[in-house]
């Protein structure tokens, strides 16, 4: 009876250890997943983070568009600057969507190379002649390096509004994208049609 008994509790016993122990490939899910969740987090935060970046950079175009149209000469580029103008409005909007949509208060961060860009901008103006085809050239240039900073940020950003499952989010980030692709080759069209053949022509 006694060594029954002793049997009993050491197989009661093994029994016990066996089902108190996780497995291996359990304990390997539960830490991957804790690693995706805590790199969608980043992810999210990044994105986040480009949000206010971009959001700044439109903001600050819409302050720096009237500029440009009244330094130009050529009346097809002012009014180029001035649909532009109303388009980048929207972009604003678009964006304070894309917020509301986040759950977030539409908030902005300084864009540095949208800073540098637009003051490059100024700088042509300061050092070219008013009324000059010459000047025209150098906006145009200014507002391409404007579109294809835009068209980098806003490529990326549909992409990852793609992988993070933000459906919705990366339709509106596209609609913005082909505005400013279109207004891109709206400026190319410009400077291969007439001003740079009229810059070309000055003394």
């Amino acid at each position: 009876m006694t060594t029954k008994t002793a049997t009993n509790g050491k197989s009661g016993s093994a029994t016990n250890g066996n089902t108190m122990k996780e497995p291996a490939s359990k304990k390997t899910a539960s830490a991957q997943h804790h690693v995706d969740v805590e790199n969608d987090s980043r992810l999210q935060e990044f994105f986040h983070d480009e949000v206010k970046d971009i959001y700044w950079a439109e903001k600050h175009l819409v302050k720096t568009l009237p500029k440009m149209h009244k330094a130009a000469s050529s009346t097809e580029l002012k009014e180029a600057f001035a649909a532009h103008l109303d388009v980048t409005r929207k972009h604003v909007e678009r964006l304070e969507e894309v917020f509301s949509l986040l759950e977030k208060r539409p908030n902005a961060k300084k864009c540095e190379a949208m800073e540098g860009i637009t003051k490059e901008g100024e700088s042509i103006i300061e050092e070219t002649e008013a009324g000059t085809a010459t000047r025209d050239v150098g906006l145009i240039m200014a507002a391409q390096k404007v579109e294809h900073y835009e068209i980098a940020t806003y490529g990326g950003l549909t992409q990852l509004a793609k992988t993070l499952g933000y459906g919705e989010i990366a339709n509106l980030l596209q609609t913005t994208l082909d505005e400013e692709k279109e207004a891109d080759e709206g400026l190319t069209k410009l400077a291969e049609g007439k001003v740079n053949k009229f810059a070309a022509s000055e003394g």
